[in-house]
């Protein structure tokens, strides 16, 4: 096949806000040299854009748990229940904490929420439609006693018509019932995806609800939820835009009506470019109608270089009066990926470069304000990135609203989690009803996005046996093909993807079943550094298995769907090369995660072929399977914290590598109080080289390669030090600052935590993490998985400080390299057999400065029995300011889990 051939071309108009306009676009202002009256058409026709709604905000009782039969009655009494408004979720997820505290609210079940309506009066004919924007995970309403629908998702807006049960401008009771139970066999959750994956399903009406009054010709309110007018461009030149416009209609009533559909285009400042305007007989049910209008010298929808916006508005009246009116922000681009050369936007090669991103904050769970999206856009803006994946779920339309003003590139995905089955096979015919309706839901509501450029079908389909599903792996081919041909149907102008977890690993038992080429596109989640042995070597890594993917898959246009690392504000490392690497556990320095995103982006930065990378993720966010780094219920691999009130220093290396301006930051500002009296001191800067000055004194001039610029060994004195690092660019001079405590070795002593990523705090002895060392290995004691399953049994030591015993350094020979100030110190070691059984021949050897200060040393011997301190002690002279201790054994391995070292 060649390359002409491996380009998959597609071309979208796209539209903004899905479902029901709440209020009218937002739109740049005016031409101030346009005419008066096109002015004055423009700002009549945007305030008169909206479809009306009522928002059902305020006025709600809720309650977790069992609830009588006569809930649904207006005779129960519910005067006891909470308070509350929507959005709302019962569920609060995630502390930055090492135990759960009172805050948490990981609930799983039914909650019942109860509303009280005053409505207002209806015209004759005029339909009621209950809106909700998404209530986690299955829904049943009822109107005034009567079940009115039935709704199973989490995420998808869906429309209830409920004329029957309604009565306008009387009181009516409102009663829903949100379930989001855990998935087990016979759940009642067990049929609707997500069945499983690292993120926490929330319960309860997390979005918006509203009432709307429609007449019983209107434009479609129940086309699975989407906004009912659907905008194409089927041509783009510099001189034209030829546009397909389809609108859904609905006749609730019984006869025929002769009515009219007018569609309107108008740009970025409320003028009309383009107009059709049609006679329609409206039979009694569903139809569609079609408009082909032409936009000429269309302006581009361009990315981040100019998200400009267009607005399609599908108009149905009677002759008389206007009877619907649905409004659509609208973007027109070219866009195409190329298995070889990337990604093209408008025949201009982008690389995008980007983060995944999950819709839950600290203490708000998924009830997400406007304000909070906000924020969370303006942080990736401020990164620098260009692209988005929507992980693992449809978003809210507020925020692919923002995607689209933005100019952000987005990655769609459906909740197709982990798994097609919990109990094994390919997924029962529920499920994938369940499954397609999903689909159907989240392409029409958000067809018209013109950010949306790829719909995910699926999210690691096969890593179920590594979340702990029984039995034999189920096989997720079957319905990841049958979802793809679904996004087809619906949407052949933009391609499908999904994100692959297992292709050419071996760390989680699959089905065997080959997933590429099922999409048009693919994302790989790849974690070297992290979760795949020798993560020193991840660059490497990662460079050889994109290379060998694009070998395996030459046509295949693909992707980094995931990578990155934990990363802890609060725990820090002297050096990350040295400890053992603890993904599901503690302690996860900011300073490790931090090297990984160093380490990955050149990578993927040389290779073209990869047409976008997004980092896992932009926020730490909730997951019931983690209790790691220094939070619980949180997956900490976020660029910034879940409560957004910190950058982690991955943010600042991303912000100067993808800027397009001159920046300069210094890493490592949280790590104050330092537990040596060196310390190697980097800096980020899009600058060929920087300076660095502690308290004044100069330390040199270092290059900043590939953005990253390293002074190595800088001495620290006692109590505090001012550093100052500056840089050139441009003609512009860049300034950081920071201010690091050296520690007083002379008073203090100095205490090296072996085998530890990070430093330990045993209250007046703080050790810093493992440092100066060459050879052996970091080896740590209890290494669990997932919702904190173990790998083995676990295992305590029998020491005065158990937690210095939680990571060791281990092997036949090792050596450590210390700077001390010169004279007399006493060194004590902090050993024991980590193993059951040992060689009676088994016999360390230490080194002090090449004179031997223990000789013979059985560990499980002299210790009395495995996984028992054994202390020892010795005095050093220390010369040229260095402590040099060599570590040996023969028939067996040292274990030396702490060095302490005292005047």
């Amino acid at each position: 096949m060649g390359k002409i051939e491996r380009m998959l071309t597609t071309m979208m108009l796209s539209a903004a806000i899905t479902a029901t306009a709440f209020a009218a676009p937002a739109f740049a202002a005016p031409d101030r040299a346009s005419a008066q009256s096109d002015d004055a058409q423009a700002r009549d026709a945007q305030a008169d854009d909206a479809r009306p709604a009522i928002a059902l905000s305020q006025g709600w009782r809720f309650h977790f748990g069992d609830a009588p039969g006569s809930v649904t009655d207006a005779r129960f009494d519910d005067r006891g229940w909470e308070k509350v408004s929507v959005p709302h979720s019962w569920n609060h997820i995630g502390a930055y904490a090492l135990t759960r505290g009172t805050e948490t609210d990981n609930r799983q079940g039914v909650g019942w929420y109860r509303l009280w309506v005053d409505a207002p009066a209806a015209k004759s004919g005029e339909r009621q439609y209950l809106d909700f924007a998404a209530v986690g995970k299955l829904a049943e309403v009822w109107v005034n006693g009567r079940h009115v629908g039935t709704h199973k998702g989490a995420f998808a807006r869906f429309r209830l018509d409920v004329t029957d049960a309604w009565k306008p401008g009387q009181r009516n009771l409102v009663v829903v019932s949100a379930d989001n139970s855990k998935v087990e066999p016979g759940s009642s959750t067990s049929e609707v995806i997500p069945l499983s994956g690292d993120f926490f399903v929330h319960g309860g009406i997390y979005r918006e609800v509203s009432l709307l009054q429609l007449p019983a010709a209107s434009i479609d309110p129940l086309d699975f939820g989407g906004p009912g007018v659907y905008a194409y461009a089927a041509k783009i030149t510099p001189e034209s835009a030829a546009i397909e416009i389809r609108t859904k209609l609905r006749n609730a009533g019984a006869a025929p009506r002769n009515l009219t559909l007018s569609t309107e285009i108008r740009d970025a400042r409320g003028k009309i470019v383009a107009r059709s305007v049609q006679p329609v007989t409206l039979a009694p049910g569903a139809s569609e109608q079609r408009a082909n209008v032409n936009i000429a010298r269309p302006h581009r929808w361009n990315g981040r270089a100019d998200p400009y916006l267009y607005s399609v508005t599908s108009t149905l009246s009677d002759g008389k009066a206007r009877l619907d009116r649905v409004s659509q922000p609208l973007g027109l681009r070219t866009f195409r990926f190329d298995a070889d050369a990337g990604f093209f936007l408008n025949e201009q090669h982008v690389k995008l470069h980007g983060v995944s991103r999950h819709q839950d904050a600290l203490g708000s769970g998924w009830a997400l304000t406007p304000e909070q999206h906000a924020e969370d856009m303006a942080l990736i803006e401020e990164l620098g990135a260009n692209t988005i994946r929507q992980a693992h779920y449809q978003h809210a339309d507020a925020w692919s609203d923002l995607a689209d003003k933005a100019g952000m590139v987005v990655w769609a995905e459906l909740p197709y989690v982990t798994t097609p089955s919990v109990s094994g096979g390919q997924g029962s015919e529920a499920l994938w009803t369940n499954a397609e309706q999903q689909l159907r839901e989240q392409i029409r509501q958000n067809y018209n996005h013109p950010s949306i450029l790829m719909w995910s079908v699926g999210n690691e389909v096969d890593s179920a046996k590594g979340f702990g599903v029984k039995g034999s792996p189920p096989k997720p081919l079957a319905l990841l093909q049958h979802l793809d041909a679904i996004a087809k149907e619906e949407d052949p102008h933009r391609p499908t993807t999904f994100a692959d977890c297992c292709e050419g690993l071996t760390l989680v038992q699959t089905a065997g079943e080959k997933l590429a080429g099922t999409a048009d596109l693919i994302g790989y989640n790849r974690y070297y550094g992290w979760y795949y042995p020798n993560p020193l070597q991840a660059r490497t890594d990662l460079g050889d298995t994109l290379d060998k993917f694009h070998r395996d898959h030459p046509a295949l246009p693909l992707s980094l769907s995931e990578y990155g690392a934990g990363g802890a504000i609060s725990q820090h490392s002297d050096d990350g090369r040295n400890g053992f690497v603890n993904f599901v556990g503690r302690p996860h320095p900011e300073e490790y995660q931090a090297w990984v995103h160093e380490q990955t982006w050149p990578s993927i930065a040389k290779r073209d072929f990869v047409f976008a990378s997004w980092v896992w993720a932009m926020f730490d966010f909730s997951s019931d399977l983690r209790d790691e780094g220094d939070a619980v219920d949180l997956n900490d691999k976020g660029l910034v914290t879940a409560d957004r009130r910190e950058r982690k220093d991955a943010f600042w290396f991303y912000k100067v590598a993808w800027s397009d301006t001159p920046a300069l930051h210094l890493a490592g500002k949280r790590y104050v109080d330092r537990a040596y009296p060196v310390m190697d001191v980097k800096a980020y800067s899009t600058a060929s080289s920087a300076t660095l000055a502690i308290d004044g004194k100069p330390i040199g001039t270092a290059p900043c390669a590939e953005f990253v610029c390293e002074w190595k060994n800088v001495s620290l004195r006692p109590g505090a030090n001012t550093a100052v690092v500056t840089a050139t660019e441009g003609g512009k001079t860049l300034r950081d600052t920071a201010r690091w405590n050296g520690p007083d070795v002379e008073r203090n002593g100095l205490r090296i935590n072996a085998g530890s990523l990070a430093w330990l705090d045993l209250g007046t002895r703080q050790f810093g993490s493992d440092t100066f060392v060459t050879g052996g290995k970091p080896v740590v004691l209890n290494l669990v998985g997932f919702g904190g399953r173990s790998m083995a049994p676990i295992r305590q030591v029998d020491a005065a400080d158990p937690a210095l015993f939680d990571y060791w350094r281990d092997g036949a020979a090792f050596s450590y390299d210390i700077p001390l100030p010169d004279g007399q110190w006493t060194v004590t070691l902090h050993l024991f057999e980590p193993r059951k059984t040992s060689s009676p021949d088994q016999s360390l050897a230490v080194k002090a400065n090449g004179q031997p200060v223990i000789e013979g040393l059985n560990l499980l011997k002299e210790a009395g029995a495995p996984l028992k301190e054994l202390v020892r002690t010795f005095p050093v002279t220390v010369l040229h300011g260095r402590l040099i201790l060599d570590f040996s054994s023969v028939s067996g391995n040292a274990a030396l889990a702490g060095i302490e070292i005292a005047r």
